[in-house]
């Protein structure tokens, strides 16, 4: 039996899997999810994901010792500790940007690889979005590309590279957190939860719409979808700050096809994807002709297939 872990800033899930279906991808047999934590000690993240897979284990009559490996996809950035994990997440740890970020701890990090590996034989941690490149790869819409990426637009915005075949990781993990690029000067309101004003997060992230524009993103999506022309215009400024910064990703890295997921982007995808594609369509064609953006082909789906591609 192996297990699955999404970490984000949201939500925990798990899942556990056994067997491969008829496309070679993991059996999901048993699913849970949940809040995430964010009060207590700095190892409640980790005991969290403990506790839900003794529960998953127990839906399915199993023994927590069934487990043989487990796979975590988080949100970042990581910080190593003793050559172990712990999370530095905007979006879970209060301690980054301090009270007015408004999260209900101090942590400056949060506990994550060494509770683990004191309870299961092996555990393989990776940023999410490199999870969900390396899940899209195999099963997804990147298969056959060499030269991609898998951007998540969702609480946050994750990013995982991969260049000449190469998932680009960086000395602690961390390669792809471009999402934390300046792109404004104009920081009114825009304060990230990694400290910063101004960058893609803080501007476009699902969780930087409701203190933005007094609206949560499904609803704001759903007013722009219904025509109301001021939502309409916040709408296609969030497309031009994302849609550049997809661009920047194109033209910096000679890109093939960038995959998108996450839950601000999936939920509004048909309305989405063409106002993303046309901030790079037409910009020098040298580098962006033949490049397409792709919804993620493993879907709805994406979260669990990417903690099991790290032990599958």
């Amino acid at each position: 039996m192996k297990a699955g872990v999404d970490v984000g800033g949201t939500k925990v899930s798990v899942s556990l899997a056994e067997g491969q279906d008829d496309l070679l991808r993991p059996m999901v047999r048993a699913r849970l999810s949940e809040p995430t934590i964010k009060t207590g000690a700095h190892d409640a993240v980790a005991r969290q994901i403990m506790r839900l897979l003794a529960q998953a284990c127990a839906q399915r009559g199993l023994d927590e010792s069934a487990i043989e490996q487990v796979g975590v996809a988080s949100c970042g950035p990581f910080v190593l500790k003793q050559g172990l994990v712990e999370l530095a997440a905007p979006n879970i740890c209060g301690g980054l940007a301090g009270p007015a970020r408004g999260l209900p701890n101090d942590w400056a990090s949060a506990l994550l690889e060494a509770p683990l590996r004191q309870r299961y034989r092996q555990v393989r941690i990776e940023n999410d979005a490199v999870a969900a490149l390396e899940a899209e790869r195999r099963w997804g819409a990147l298969q056959g590309m060499n030269h991609c990426a898998y951007v998540t637009w969702s609480t946050g915005v994750g990013i995982g590279l991969c260049v000449d075949g190469h998932v680009l990781r960086g000395k602690n993990g961390n390669a792809g957190h471009a999402g934390h690029t300046f792109v404004s000067d104009d920081a009114s309101g825009a304060l990230c939860g990694c400290g910063n004003h101004g960058d893609v997060e803080a501007l476009v992230a699902g969780n930087a719409v409701a203190r933005r524009f007094g609206m949560d993103a499904p609803a704001l999506m759903a007013a722009a979808r219904a025509g109301q022309p001021e939502v309409l215009q916040i709408v296609d400024e969030l497309c031009r700050v994302m849609g550049r910064l997809l661009y920047n990703l194109v033209v910096t890295l000679d890109l093939q096809r960038i995959s998108l997921g996450g839950g601000v982007f999936w939920h509004n995808r048909d309305f989405l994807l063409p106002r993303l594609q046309a901030h790079i369509d037409g910009h020098l064609p040298a580098l962006t002709h033949g490049f397409e953006l792709s919804s993620a082909g493993l879907g709805s789906a994406l979260g669990d297939y990417a903690a099991l591609a790290l032990v599958s």
